[in-house]
């Protein structure tokens, strides 16, 4: 069946229907986003797809709202808004039409939902306040997708449809790099695992180029690996630390504390290696002019580790 209408509620907007619209929008770009109570238009029919409006669920029938009673739940008995609804039934249609590939997708589609788009049905059904986010409340996601949304004051005709239509591209932005991230995780994982092998016993760890490592490291039981090297798009390259959890700054070991804040001649000095251009003073990067003196800096920052 052919997708002509996507049809949600007019009036003001949240980040549920936005961020579906930004899924269908995707994957039916000729069909027209319709803003409208009218029942005319939020029943079910032919050529339909109709969300966060209608007060009924039936993925057949192409109708995803969330607010009747009983409402819709996940299998642990969270709720669902219409964002959870639409990417549970278009979710790995959309990644398709992002390109990721096939192995990759019930990865990527979990993730997505569980980090992503959890937060926001949650946050929609009031299962969850914003608040919890502490003092970057206001900067999670729903809550600034909603500061798009025309002023109280600001009542002039179609206010609230332009500024939906205005936030649409701003919700895609979100997505997209959220899930080319996702993606991009997944490929630099394989590449990371390949390196590991290749360094073997050794605490360095070279990379082609700079990627996300920490989790194929760990991922593979590679305890050994102390430091990172991989040029940079400049030319030169980094020596970098691998922190020791995912949500900490604490550093399996840190570079040598004779080098921190030091830069060209004077690090150079300090380090003994030609070519050491710089250290950050919290001693977790380091930059060398070369693929040599990066792997001497990373050499002698394992020996001093070691010590």
């Amino acid at each position: 069946m052919t997708i002509t209408h996507l049809v949600t509620h007019s009036g003001g907007f949240h980040a549920d229907e936005l961020l579906s619209s930004v899924i269908l929008t995707r994957l039916f770009p000729d069909a027209e986003l319709i803003r409208t109570r009218d029942g005319a238009w939020t029943t079910p029919g032919a050529g339909k797809i109709i969300y966060d409006v209608g007060r009924a669920f039936d993925a057949e029938a192409g109708i995803f709202d969330h607010h009747q009673r009983p409402n819709p739940l996940r299998e642990d008995g969270q709720p669902y808004s219409s964002f959870g609804l639409i990417w549970a039934q278009y979710g790995r249609d959309y990644l398709r039409a992002m390109d990721v590939p096939e192995a990759h997708l019930d990865d990527i589609h979990q993730s997505f939902d569980r980090g992503f788009v959890l937060p926001v049905d949650l946050i929609d059904n009031g299962a969850m306040n914003p608040s919890e986010a502490g003092a970057l409340a206001g900067l999670t996601l729903p809550v600034l997708l909603e500061t798009l949304k025309p002023q109280f004051d600001d009542r002039g005709a179609g206010a609230d449809d332009a500024a939906f239509m205005a936030a649409l591209p701003v919700a895609r932005a979100f997505v997209e790099a959220s899930i080319k991230g996702k993606a991009a995780k997944r490929r630099a994982h394989a590449m990371v695992t390949e390196a590991i092998v290749a360094a073997g016993e050794g605490a360095v760890l070279e990379l082609p180029m700079g990627m996300p490592f920490r989790a194929a490291v760990v991922d593979a039981g590679a305890d050994h690996l102390l430091f990172v090297i991989h040029p940079r798009d400049g030319g030169d390259w980094a020596v970098t630390t691998i922190r020791k959890e995912g949500g900490s700054f604490e550093n399996r070991a840190d570079l040598p504390e004779a080098w921190a804040g030091l830069t060209d001649a004077d690090l150079e000095a300090a380090s003994g290696v030609v070519g050491a251009k710089f250290c950050h003073n919290g001693r977790f990067i380091a930059v060398a002019a070369t693929r040599e003196a990066a792997v001497e800096m990373a050499r002698l920052a394992v020996e001093a580790a070691c010590a």
